[in-house]
């Protein structure tokens, strides 16, 4: 396993990559960087970030097209979801994105 500082760039390089629009999941990011099995790692690194970072940490959803809950009350979530509504990606109402129609598939070598 990569030092932390090395796997989180290789996590925020592939967030980077995903198009507004557009969502992935934790494990998809984690796969795509290197690390499949490590979703929970991926989650760790996004919410390392701080809001000057230019990483869209939005567009990073749970494998059921949910939001993952935030701790300590956090408005993270709601922060996530209007930024996702904003950029065009819809919830149905259980509050899940449809991932067939909104899931980021990178072309081949584009990750």
């Amino acid at each position: 396993m990569p030092t932390p500082i090395t796997a989180y760039q290789k996590i925020y390089s592939v967030v980077s990559l995903i198009p507004e629009g557009r969502v992935a999941t934790y494990g998809q990011v984690a796969r795509l960087a290197g690390m499949p099995g490590h979703a929970r790692l991926v989650g760790y690194a996004l919410s390392s970030l701080h809001d000057q970072v230019p990483v869209p940490w939005h567009r990073v959803v749970n494998a059921r097209g949910q939001i993952s809950p935030r701790s300590g009350g956090s408005p993270a979530d709601v922060v996530q979801r209007l930024r996702l509504e904003s950029e065009g990606v819809s919830f149905d109402g259980h509050g899940r994105i449809p991932l067939g129609r909104f899931q980021w598939q990178p072309r081949q070598g584009e990750q």
